[in-house]
């Protein structure tokens, strides 16, 4: 599926859609580059599954930990130097637990990553205009 957003609130649009359908033990893989949306489609999401509180890109913590509908569990592994860190933190538990899973940059962990795990790739294209982003999930 393709769905072309034109603002930062129809990135969140969508993401607030996939969040209110999602289920227990779904992990979504968020690809994309720098600045191109990913916390604001998570930031939206989370609201999809009745999160009140504020989400951010968990850069320097690796994952946070949300209450709502479900539990969320939002993963930027940007600073992960080795895969084998993952294991530090528990991942396992987050990944087959009964939360959902949203992971950032999800390339650097892709031998942990279950085959059954949604991927979401957000994209630019500026002659679309700055605020356009492709979607493909």
């Amino acid at each position: 599926m393709i769905f072309e957003s034109n603002s930062q609130d129809e990135t969140f649009a969508f993401g607030e859609k996939l969040g209110a359908e999602a289920r227990p033990g779904e992990i979504y893989c968020l690809d994309g580059d720098l600045g191109v949306g990913k916390t604001v489609f998570t930031q939206g999401f989370a609201k999809g599954l009745g999160i009140t509180d504020y989400v951010n890109s968990p850069t320097f913590t690796i994952v946070k930990e949300y209450e709502g509908r479900l539990p969320l569990y939002h993963f930027d592994v940007y600073r992960i130097g080795d895969p084998s860190e993952m294991e530090e933190i528990g991942y396992e538990e987050y990944f087959y637990g009964q939360g959902v899973t949203i992971i950032e940059w999800p390339e650097l962990i892709l031998d942990l990553i279950p085959p059954e795990a949604k991927w979401v790739r957000i994209s630019k294209d500026l002659s679309k205009g700055f605020d356009y982003r492709k979607i493909e999930y």
